[in-house]
């Protein structure tokens, strides 16, 4: 399998933490040495205060400047002198004095402040003359960088957690584009539609997640071929397991009228009956299970059906009573009158049989609020060890061990019953009673919908 895949991932995530990691150093140098430098109102309004200070020193009126001096100490709360210096030769070559206008004594107007530094700096603004300049504490109102922790704080990291979560989401998107992509296809072929294929819906991209899907139609392909002729294979046996058994019953009708004291031809008739509910049985199971038909199609009242299905009962066990504890009506919408009856039917047969004679099998059902109804079919039999519960509900499986019955039972009441019901939304769980015997719980939704997933 190649690994574009892994090799797109890695380049796209390393250089992208590289880029990220030179773009937010080079913004955060740039940004820091933008906030050093004084507002350029502000450095015009130092150079303002030099020129009116210089004015007055030139004026030689002492007294006014240092009046005019502490009139701005006050009004800013700061510091302010202003300072002559004197260049004092030592050695080498005389010459440039015209130069020497500033003694940095303070920071120029122009220079940047460091942002790190708890003091505020003192500013210099040189006078044209006299080797004389105004130095000031800058005042905190001009103080720049006073939003630069926070603006250091989003740019190292509320600014590399945004393009991480968009790198995030499109590396998100890449990949869960494709995947549901497959997803979707998985459900459409779920559903019954086994020509859906998924590769040429990820156009030309060639990595492990379009191997996956070439991977998934040759799955659909070969599993869809095997279901197409699985249904088929049903469709024949259907046909020609039903026309020998229908002329067979012909046949032992005729002996039976014939021979009506011949034990044998009553045995053959048993056992013809046996084999044609056998083979029903199975046909319908395997259609269910390879269907998965959703067939809510009609309204129903679940008090009369069970009415019908106790009254079928009572006359097919009749030294077994039958406790209902049932409400005036439970309709039920979107439903199937056929598979809900036949399920019940079949829940209900399977108590009846395991229940001892001169027992009682109870049936109860409850409304549960507005969207589903509960029926609870408990048998006075020996019940089912723990560990089996849920190996009931499998095809041909019978506990012999636990549950003994005189008659005839196949093991598949109640795996039809399970599917049956799952085609309508219902489920069915089994769970041992305190007093003994077996509980069968149904849960219906009183409004069946398509979209709920068979449990």
């Amino acid at each position: 399998m190649n690994r574009k895949l892994l090799w797109k991932l890695c380049l796209l995530i390393t250089s992208g933490i590289v880029a990220l990691f030179y773009l937010i150093n080079s913004l955060t140098i740039r940004t820091e040495e933008q906030m050093s430098l004084l507002d350029p109102s502000h450095r015009q309004e130092l150079k303002q205060w030099g020129k009116k200070a210089e004015m007055r020193f030139l004026s030689g009126d002492k007294a006014g400047l240092e009046q005019w001096l502490k009139a701005l100490q006050e009004r800013e709360d700061t510091w302010a002198t202003v300072t002559q210096y004197e260049v004092t030769h030592i050695a080498g070559e005389r010459g440039n004095e015209h130069r020497y206008i500033g003694y940095n004594l303070g920071r120029d107007v122009d220079w940047k402040v460091h942002l790190y530094f708890e003091d505020n700096p003192v500013m210099e603004i040189p006078f044209t003359t006299e080797r004389t300049s105004l130095l000031i504490l800058l005042p905190d109102r001009m103080r720049p960088g006073g939003y630069w922790q926070t603006t250091r704080l989003m740019m190292q990291i509320l600014l590399p957690m945004g393009i991480l979560a968009l790198v995030s989401l499109m590396l998100y998107r890449h990949i869960m584009h494709p995947l549901r992509k497959l997803e979707q296809a998985t459900r459409e072929f779920s559903r019954g539609n086994f020509d859906v294929r998924v590769h040429h819906q990820l156009g030309s991209r060639d990595d492990e997640i379009s191997e996956l899907a070439k991977t998934f139609d040759q799955m659909a392909t070969r599993i869809g071929e095997q279901i197409v002729n699985q249904r088929q294979l049903i469709a024949d046996l259907s046909h020609e397991l039903r026309t020998p058994l229908t002329r067979l019953d012909i046949a032992i009708e005729g002996a039976g009228t014939r021979y009506s004291d011949d034990r044998n031809i009553r045995r053959i008739q048993r056992e013809s009956a046996h084999i044609r509910r056998l083979v029903e049985d199975t046909l319908t199971l395997a259609w269910l299970d390879n269907e998965q038909p959703s067939i809510g199609t009609e309204d129903l009242d679940l008090v009369d059906l069970i009415d019908v299905i106790v009254e079928d009962a009572r006359f097919e066990f009749p030294n077994r009573t039958i406790c209902t504890h049932l409400p005036d009506s439970a309709k039920i919408r979107k439903s199937n009158h056929q598979a809900v009856g036949q399920a019940l039917e079949n829940i209900l047969r399977n108590a009846m049989r395991y229940t001892p004679a001169g027992q009682a099998v109870h049936v109860l059902l409850e409304k549960t609020g507005k969207d589903q109804v509960i029926i609870d079919i408990e048998d006075s039999g020996p019940g089912v060890p723990e560990a089996l519960l849920d190996n009931i509900f499998k095809p041909f499986f019978r506990a012999d061990q636990s549950r003994t019955s005189k008659s005839k039972n196949f093991g598949l009441g109640l795996a039809l019953a399970r599917r049956q019901l799952n085609s309508v939304g219902a489920t069915i769980r089994a769970s041992n009673r305190s007093a003994g015997g077996l509980s069968m719980r149904v849960t219906l939704p009183t409004q069946f919908s398509e979209c709920l997933e068979p449990s």
